[in-house]
């Protein structure tokens, strides 16, 4: 598997993990565009794409989880705001 390819199928299963819906497949084009469906079998949910746009369009469709910050991690952020 390409690193194109891995970069598109890694996105997919962010968004699987973020909206909770394990339908959704990704698809590859005799020229390297990629497309999304929600299901196999089902109509494509954006034309087909190269790479750097899928990922952008794959992440529109949920927002990403905030990032988890521990006490250090705050701590850490306000002493640089002091400096």
């Amino acid at each position: 598997m390409s690193a194109r390819a891995t970069r598109a199928t890694t996105a997919v299963d962010r968004l699987k993990r973020r909206t909770g819906n394990e339908k959704y497949s990704m698809s590859v084009t005799g020229s390297g565009h990629f497309f999304l469906s929600d299901g196999a079998g089902n109509p494509p949910l954006c034309p087909p794409m190269e790479l750097d746009e899928f990922v952008a369009f794959v992440k529109t469709i949920a927002p990403e989880a905030p990032k988890r910050m521990s006490k250090l991690d705050i701590a850490f952020e306000k002493q640089l705001v002091k400096k």
